[in-house]
C-alpha cells in the first residue's frame, strides 16, 4: 500500500492525488438573518457605552482603593454612565420593537397565516361571482349595447 495522498495521523487528505488542496474557506449560510441596520446600530451603539461604563467603573474603583483625588469625580461620572448605559441598552430593545411593528416579521411561505388568507380570498372571489349576473364582465350579460338612453 502506498503512503501518497495520507497524511501524519492516516487519513487521505482530499484532492492530494491530483495536486489540488482543499479549500481553506467554505462558505456556509448563516444560520440567522442579519439584523437590520437600525437595531444593529442601537446595539453597537450600547455595547460601546457598556464596555466605556464598565472601563470608567474600574478606574473609579483603582482610584478609590489608591487614595487618589480623582476618585470622587469618577464616581459620580460613572453614575452618571450607569444611567445613560441603561438607556442604551433600553434603546436596543426600544429600537427592535418599533421595527417589528413597522416593518412586521418574515413570512415564511408555508406559513398557516398566509394559507388561511388565501383560502378566505378565493372563498370571497368564488362568492362575488357567484352573486353578479352574467360572466362578470360589463356588458357580456346583457344585450350588448352598454347604455340604455
Amino acid at each position: 500500500m502506498g503512503t501518497e495522498g495520507t497524511s501524519a495521523g492516516g487519513g487521505a487528505i482530499q484532492g492530494a492525488t491530483t495536486g489540488e488542496l482543499p479549500p481553506l474557506w467554505v462558505e456556509e449560510p448563516a444560520v440567522r438573518p442579519r439584523l437590520p441596520d437600525p437595531i444593529r446600530d442601537a446595539a453597537v451603539r450600547s455595547v460601546l457605552v457598556v464596555a466605556f461604563t464598565l472601563i470608567q467603573a474600574v478606574i473609579a474603583f483603582l482610584c478609590t482603593m489608591a487614595g487618589s483625588w480623582l476618585a470622587f469625580p469618577m464616581v459620580l461620572s460613572s453614575v452618571a454612565s450607569t444611567v445613560v448605559a441603561t438607556w442604551a441598552v433600553l434603546d436596543v430593545w426600544v429600537t427592535r420593537q418599533v421595527w417589528n411593528q413597522r416593518n412586521g416579521v418574515v413570512s415564511v411561505p408555508s406559513s398557516t397565516a398566509r394559507r388561511r388568507r388565501r383560502e378566505r380570498r378565493r372563498v370571497r372571489r368564488a362568492a362575488r361571482t357567484t352573486e353578479r349576473p352574467g360572466t362578470g364582465r360589463i356588458g357580456q350579460g346583457e344585450t350588448g349595447s352598454l347604455s340604455r338612453a
